[in-house]
């Protein structure tokens, strides 16, 4: 099966994983037709959740925050003006999953997602205790960080891109960036829309990025727009062309003078909720290592707690009285760590679909 020697690369470990040995095992998922699942979270219960769910497929895993979910972790009452809340939120889930990562036996990166250009100084927060990390453990605390500046002109876009990964590369933190449009909305982020041509990139935009990040770092991903959307819809619906992706591989590897089928580049899958089997495959094969999944794990967390009080909704209308009397008390049902579980059973399901769709299983 894909990726089925994923434990010998080299660095990699039970835990949260940096530098080196997470941009080798992101080339292994590549080389074996894998692709490594990202996962948001807001709270410690869906990290967990995520955990457990690596722990059963015995696969690696990434958890991810976004700037509103690093603001609810940290708490929707704490002033965030100045991104400061969203700052202390992802730093304090990344400690969370490095506090528990190994115990779970679970190889993890932790990332943020999607840094438009307003939320850059949540961006310089992060990068912040990153170095404030790597100067007292010799690496980062984060492995990988997006910037999301598909909504500025190209140019800028890759400018800026350039400038962060200066800073990121002696921490040999990964960049992901993002060229081209997703479609839908996300974490505020509206792009419903955008003319439907924009939603595909052109092997020049990637080659473009290519000439100003590799000098830099080799160590940088791409979101390029292949017809992604964000957000639920019928499988179908959304007119993915990942064979796309497998053009701007053959237009670099020609301007590198490698072979056609070299895949130099290290692709991530946005709005892969709802994506048909059959693009997700041929993702893989045109080198995507990475998919974020979001949608469809809110989802299943909700409907964990959905199922839940259908199958004890009279235990769940007051402290005591229930369908075995007035006098019977219900404590055990209104808990939050029973409905709570119930939510996180559920996601740990959708979490390992994503791992079979992704072949990154053993």
């Amino acid at each position: 099966m894909p990726g089925a020697d994923w434990k010998s690369v080299p660095g990699v470990k039970p835990g949260v994983i940096t530098g080196d040995a997470a941009w080798a095992l992101m080339a292994h998922a590549k080389a074996n037709g894998y692709a490594i699942p990202a996962f948001n979270c807001t709270t410690s219960s869906s990290c967990n959740a995520v955990l457990e769910a690596a722990a059963k497929a015995d696969r690696p895993i990434m958890i991810q925050f976004s700037e509103g979910g690093s603001a609810f972790y940290a708490g929707k009452s704490l002033p965030n003006k100045k991104y400061e809340a969203s700052i202390l939120g992802a730093v304090s889930g990344a400690h969370h999953v490095r506090q528990v990562a190994a115990s779970y036996g679970v190889t993890v990166f932790v990332h943020s997602d999607h840094c438009a250009k307003k939320l850059l100084p949540w961006f310089d927060g992060m990068l912040a205790a990153d170095r404030e990390y790597f100067d007292k453990h010799g690496e980062p605390l984060f492995s990988s960080h997006m910037l999301d500046l598909s909504e500025e002109p190209d140019e800028e876009n890759i400018a800026i891109c350039a400038k962060y990964f200066k800073e990121m590369a002696p921490m040999k933190l990964i960049l992901e960036m993002e060229i081209g449009i997703t479609g839908g909305v996300e974490d505020g982020v509206d792009n419903s829309d955008v003319a439907r041509d924009k939603l595909y990139s052109q092997p020049e935009d990637t080659y473009k990025v290519w000439e100003a990040l590799s000098p830099i770092s080799p160590m940088f991903t791409i979101a390029a727009a292949f017809g992604n959307v964000h957000g639920v819809y019928k499988a179908g619906n959304v007119k993915l062309q990942p064979e796309l992706l497998g053009n701007f591989q053959k237009y670099l590897a020609e301007k590198l003078g490698k072979p056609a089928d070299a895949k130099p580049f290290f692709f991530v899958f946005h709005g892969g909720s709802g994506s048909e089997k059959k693009d997700i495959e041929a993702a893989l094969a045109n080198g995507v290592v990475k998919m974020n999944v979001d949608t469809d794990t809110q989802w299943a967390y909700w409907k964990g707690i959905l199922d839940f009080y259908k199958s004890n909704e009279d235990k769940l209308q007051g402290q005591m009285g229930n369908s075995k009397g007035p006098d019977e008390p219900n404590k055990s049902y209104y808990d939050p760590r029973k409905w709570l579980r119930e939510a996180e059973v559920s996601m740990v399901g959708r979490v390992k679909e994503a791992c079979v769709d992704l072949k990154n299983v053993n």
